[in-house]
């Protein structure tokens, strides 16, 4: 199948015809209504370098706030409360955490300026969001993502200090079976939050369960 290149016009192609690993589009910009539409439609940004790519994947990784699990590990180092936990107080702080953090055989993350600035504006919409994970006056850890409805979009996560992106996930996903959202978009694949209770679902499952909660 092609994929396809967008213009200025703000719609994307239907998301059955993107490629089997998931990749539909390409171009366009991060504008706000650009990214509201496309998550909305289950469609998320990433890439290293312009154009921008939009993609799509099937299946879709996600976690279901009353799946989560704990290991004891886990729950003894978030009972020893040796990490302080806020919502949207450093969102600027946790982005570029996020930028910074490295992966495997890379100088950084997938996030850009562009990106950076894109999430940022949405943050101070009142679209994205980020918990932080703190050590006394340090940021240590946290992550970031865009709710709409009751869905939350996780983008990107860090640590600066052993689990610490995991006790803050862990904080968010009981704080959002509390507020009633329903599920958390993980994207794809990670042993990180498998380990957590994340699993795959049909892509047609997982747009119906957008569509009905916005």
């Amino acid at each position: 199948m092609p994929v396809f290149q967008l213009t200025n016009d703000l719609i994307f192609p239907p998301v059955d015809l993107a490629e089997p690993d998931g990749l539909l589009a390409y171009g366009g910009d991060l504008s706000p209504d650009r990214l509201l539409l496309a998550y909305s439609e289950g469609i998320f940004p990433w890439y290293n370098e312009p154009p921008a790519l939009w993609w799509c994947p099937d299946p879709r990784f996600v976690l279901f706030p009353n799946e989560l699990k704990i290991s004891a590990s886990m729950k003894q180092v978030l009972k020893k409360g040796i990490f302080t936990f806020t919502i949207n107080k450093d969102f600027r702080g946790v982005i570029r955490g996020c930028k910074e953090a490295p992966r495997p055989g890379q100088d950084g993350t997938w996030i850009t300026n562009e990106v950076e600035n894109a999430y940022t504006v949405l943050h101070e919409t009142g679209y994205a969001h980020s918990i932080e994970c703190w050590q006394g006056d340090e940021l240590v850890g946290g992550f970031y993502g865009i709710q709409l409805g009751d869905c939350f979009f996780g983008e990107s996560m860090f640590a600066r200090v052993s689990n610490a992106s995991k006790a803050a996930f862990i904080t968010f996903v009981q704080y959002a079976a509390q507020q009633g959202l329903e599920m958390i978009d993980c994207q794809v694949y990670t042993d990180h939050l498998a380990s957590l209770g994340a699993r795959m679902i049909s892509r047609e499952d997982f747009l119906h369960i957008i569509k009905k909660s916005q």
